[in-house]
């Protein structure tokens, strides 16, 4: 669905103005979920440039916790099976004013039924937390530089 790709500049703007007239505060999730070889679960979706830890908003009278588990299986297909572990919390606000990103870790999951392409995710990958693809979006590179090499925690995504 690469058209996204060219209407979402547009549309992005005006779903903005909606959910600041709707909401106050928003919260998102993403997920980093790390297989037996120590490699992370990274999407690349039809609307955004790079790769991007999985994840979403989280819908009124959801956790944040059922929010990741549900994100992640809508957009990779795996299941969590173990509870998802708070990593941090991030101010969006450069990106989008009274935006917030929790982050999970989640070691355990399966490969559950393929995950519907929907037109939204465009390519699932794992990858090493030392070799990332040159595009990995730079809020999601600096949240795996904490946890994996040890760089200090940004409350600003």
């Amino acid at each position: 669905m690469t058209w996204r790709i060219h209407v979402e500049p547009f549309t992005r703007p005006l779903f903005f103005a909606w959910s600041r007239l709707t909401r106050g505060k928003t919260l998102g999730v993403r997920a980093v979920a790390v297989d037996g070889d120590g490699r992370v679960l990274l999407v690349r979706h039809t609307y955004l440039a790079g790769w991007w830890l999985p994840g979403g908003g989280v819908d009124r009278g959801e956790t944040t916790q059922a929010a990741v588990v549900r994100e992640l299986r809508e957009e990779t297909g795996l299941i969590a099976r173990g509870a998802p572990r708070l990593i941090s919390l991030h101010s969006n606000d450069r990106f989008f004013p009274g935006d917030h990103v929790a982050v999970f870790r989640i070691d355990a999951f399966e490969a559950g039924p393929d995950a519907p392409r929907d037109g939204e995710i465009a390519e699932v990958g794992w990858f090493d937390p030392a070799a990332l693809p040159a595009d990995v979006n730079r809020g999601c590179r600096a949240r795996l530089a904490e946890i994996f090499d040890g760089a200090p925690l940004d409350p600003d995504w």
